[in-house]
């Protein structure tokens, strides 16, 4: 019972998600060489200066609001892909009409040893050209373009896709021998019974010579067995991924301890549009901080990342890479003061803090490829390319095994049938 009940899961999920296992597959194939391939579509993106006195981040914000006063900095981005640094903004209101400025970007690259401005682009919109490719698939990859609804949709599908790495991984194992054959063994004895390894050794296996069908079902078994626990890290990241603050922090706080800030920092009532403490101010006070919890932790800086203001929360976020990161490239040694009065309300290490917190660090840099290295990503790369062949030999199987029945029902309710019984 147990075995058909997984069966009916396998099948029905696995065909629910085929499409967006496809999609996500070959876009992440491609994400894994992100940042290379964002800096050879787009090498205008990126300083030709290689030295000299880096601005801060604050610095740059308030050069870039200064230049653009219809525009607001919500973060800036010291170590974006390949070394670019970038502002993320958003437009201000007209005073006059009341309603938001027309920008028609949202991404600014900056010069980081002058300010000056080396482009704009609004994020992932795939008919502003080629500049945009990789964010769009990016955007594909992460909520199929559909912005918000995209993220839930295939954030279910993430939730589906770990539930199914369970029953599909129950599947491989060898089924128990029934009663019936049990008791015609006694009565006529075929040596001894098979290990439960032999039983199961040729779920692991791939036969080369066989038929098409036989040739797609060992490759979707065999290759869904063997990349098992690779699989379900990447499924379960996905949840957290796309359902972070709902079912990955529910089940996360189940069993071990995790802070993040909706989790710490409530919602304000209004978005802070214009918060007391400017961007150069919560420089300062962010390297002030971070300096601070590196003694009071015990870790080392080693360079920052990220300022950010979050406005719903009303929050500056300072990023810097420490030595309780893990990742290969940029950092999430985070601290969080108020954007009003500075004050310190949450500091947040990537590793050697909270349990559920360095596991998270884990998971996002294994599902990034941002760790391990050249080795890690090549794998990260062909792994994409695994779960799009999955996904297309489910379906191939469920195709093939569905036409066979058909065909059965067929002949068995065919007049030719039906004669042959009356005879």
């Amino acid at each position: 019972m147990t075995r058909r009940i997984c069966l009916f899961l396998h099948r029905w999920i696995g065909l629910l998600l085929a499409g967006f296992l496809l999609v996500v597959g070959l876009t992440g194939s491609l994400l894994a060489f992100f940042p290379e391939l964002e800096r050879a579509i787009n090498p205008e993106f990126y300083p030709v200066q290689s030295s000299g006195q880096r601005l801060s981040a604050g610095e740059l914000a308030e050069r870039v609001e200064a230049r653009l006063p219809e525009a607001r900095v919500n973060a800036l981005y010291l170590v974006g892909n390949q070394g670019a640094t970038m502002a993320v903004v958003s437009p201000r209101k007209d005073p006059q009409t009341g309603q938001p400025f027309s920008l028609g970007f949202d991404q600014i690259y900056l010069d980081p040893y002058t300010g000056d401005e080396l482009a704009r682009r609004m994020r992932g919109v795939i008919s502003h050209g080629v500049t945009n490719l990789m964010q769009f698939l990016y955007r594909l990859h992460w909520g199929l373009a559909l912005d918000k609804t995209g993220i839930w949709i295939l954030g279910i599908a993430a939730l589906l896709w770990t539930i199914d790495c369970f029953t599909s991984f129950y599947l491989t194992l060898p089924s128990r021998a029934r009663r019936g054959a049990a008791t015609a063994s006694v009565a006529a004895p075929r040596g001894p019974a098979r290990s439960f390894w032999a039983r199961w050794k040729p779920a692991w296996l791939v036969k080369t010579n066989a038929s098409t069908y036989r040739l797609n079902f060992d490759l979707h078994r065999a290759g869904g067995l063997w990349l098992w626990g690779v699989l379900l890290v990447f499924a379960w990241s996905s949840v957290y991924m796309n359902l972070w603050d709902t079912v990955y922090t529910h089940t996360t706080r189940l069993v071990f301890t995790y802070h993040e800030p909706w989790t710490e920092l409530p919602l304000l009532d209004a978005p802070v549009d214009q918060p007391r403490i400017g961007w150069r101010e919560a420089n300062r006070i962010g390297e002030r901080l971070m300096d601070e919890q590196a003694k009071a932790h015990d870790f080392v800086v080693e360079q920052p990342v990220i300022l950010r203001l979050d406005r719903t929360r009303g929050v500056y976020i300072y990023f810097v890479r420490s030595s309780r990161d893990i990742q290969d490239k940029r950092g999430r040694t985070r601290v969080f003061f108020d954007a009003n009065d500075g004050s310190l309300k949450l500091v947040l290490l990537p590793t050697g803090q909270f349990s559920g917190n360095t596991i998270t660090s884990w998971l996002i840099a294994l599902h990034d490829a941002n760790v391990f290295g050249l080795p890690y990503r090549i794998f990260v790369s062909i792994l994409g390319l695994v779960i799009a062949m999955l996904s297309v030999t489910g379906v191939y199987i469920w195709w093939k095994k569905r036409k066979a029945r058909s065909l059965s029902w067929q002949r068995r309710n065919s007049p030719s049938a039906a004669v042959s019984a009356d005879a």
